[in-house]
């Protein structure tokens, strides 16, 4: 009988240290990311955890050092469609402020120092440089609709007596998306969908500036009401979120042909294999779009700590509580258990470090090709049971490369007015 080699050692070989998080350090270590990521148009950067700073913190200096060097234009992140023109604004032209742009986003998530100073370090980049040559952010998830239905606030008045009634009663329909929650209004006929659509039909006769704000509404509409489970899983509210973000981006990269684009999502999103084998994720999309021009990279952690709310039981941190900015609890976990990949990660390479898939030797790839557990945390995990929580995965089916970081510590929010950013 014979045994799989031990991948240890060609795990230590392939690996590449990282020698900072910072992104103001040198880029010497980064260097060999240039022949992984030749012929790459879209790098998706995940992570394992909503929050863990050092993962905020390695994307920002992966993003500055794919922009400064590489020739990347374009960061699109798992945020609110609607809201991210403000901070698209911000970075490119000085309009407003970074803290009230990324508290726009409503997500308690990218509410953090580490976001905001990425954001900064954006608009620091494009300051003085012409437009063609400035990097931009796009948010591509449907959720948290409230700029677009406040953009769309006085469209009725500007339209045509006839359909200036009908464009009011539909805008008064479509408030109830509002701070509505995806999966919150089961409905198999989608009215509001369809209501939305009409909407749409309404305003594209007259070229309004606003229709995309409109578009954003259908796609929120679609999310609001589609259900958690469905006989067909690809009619279930996780299969159309991922879709609508892969769109997205879609339609961004077809509208600039030549733009290359740093995507940051979760783990659970950036990878390309289905979700549980049925579900296709916004990678799988991407994978399926351009192939070997999009490059999935998984973010993974050993110990320490990380942000997320808790379910129940209790306490919980639910919708009233994250409006008052009140903190997001921190989670403590220890080193992973032996048979997981970021235990055999740190056998080999205690430190931190980054291991192209694509270019592994055979025993590595012999050892991707294997299925492992992993650690995998959204923004919501079990009080008690997270410790224990792990998740399978093949790694050479989900992701082209892996980003280990040795230790996670908690996020750093930062406080905004209670009028700004509501999530």
């Amino acid at each position: 009988m014979t045994t799989a080699p031990d991948p240890t050692s060609w795990l230590a070989r392939s690996s590449h240290p990282l020698h900072t998080l910072s992104a103001d350090a040198p880029t010497t270590d980064l260097q060999p990311l240039r022949d992984v990521l030749d012929g790459v148009r879209i790098v998706g950067l995940g992570e394992a955890t909503h929050g863990t700073r050092e993962f905020f913190r390695l994307k920002h200096r992966l993003l500055a050092f794919l922009v400064r060097e590489l020739g990347y234009s374009t960061f699109a992140m798992e945020a609110s469609e609607s809201a991210a023109p403000a901070v698209d604004a911000y970075v490119r032209h000085g309009i407003g402020s970074a803290a009230e742009a990324v508290a726009g986003l409503g997500f308690w998530t990218w509410r953090t120092r580490e976001v905001l100073a990425m954001v900064e370090w954006m608009r620091t980049y494009n300051n003085g440089r012409p437009e063609s040559a400035q990097v931009r952010f796009l948010g591509i998830d449907p959720q948290k609709c409230g700029p677009s239905l406040a953009a769309l606030a006085a469209t009725p008045d500007r339209l045509p007596a006839p359909e200036r009634s009908r464009a009011a009663t539909l805008l008064t329909a479509l408030r109830t998306l509002d701070g509505a929650q995806p999966g919150s209004r089961p409905d198999p006929g989608q009215r509001l969908v369809r209501e939305a659509e009409e909407l749409v039909r309404l305003l594209e006769p007259h070229g309004s500036d606003t229709l995309r704000h409109a578009r954003n509404l259908v796609r929120a509409a679609d999310l609001v009401t589609r259900p958690w489970q469905h006989t067909d899983p690809e009619q279930t509210l996780f299969a159309v979120r991922d879709r609508h973000m892969a769109d997205a981006l879609e339609a961004e990269l077809a509208a600039a042909p030549a733009a290359k684009t740093v995507l940051w999502a979760h783990n659970g999103h950036i990878g390309k294999a289905r979700h549980g084998g049925a579900i296709r994720t916004l990678g799988h999309h991407l994978h399926d779009r351009h192939g070997h021009a999009y490059y999935a990279l998984a973010l993974l952690f050993g110990s320490g700590a990380f942000r997320a709310h808790r379910t129940l039981p209790g306490p919980w941190r639910g919708p009233r509580a994250r409006t008052r900015n009140a903190p997001v609890p921190t989670h403590p976990i220890g080193p992973p258990e032996a048979d997981t990949v970021e235990a055999q990660l740190a056998g080999a390479t205690p430190g931190d470090h980054f291991l192209d898939l694509r270019s592994a030797p055979d025993a590595v790839r012999e050892w991707a090709d294997t299925p492992h557990p992993h650690r995998s945390y959204g923004a919501m995990v079990p009080r008690w049971s997270y410790r224990l929580h792990r998740t399978p995965v093949v790694l050479n089916e989900s992701y082209d490369g892996l980003a280990y970081v040795a230790t996670s510590s908690p996020s750093e929010p930062f406080t905004v007015p209670l009028a700004v950013g509501r999530g």
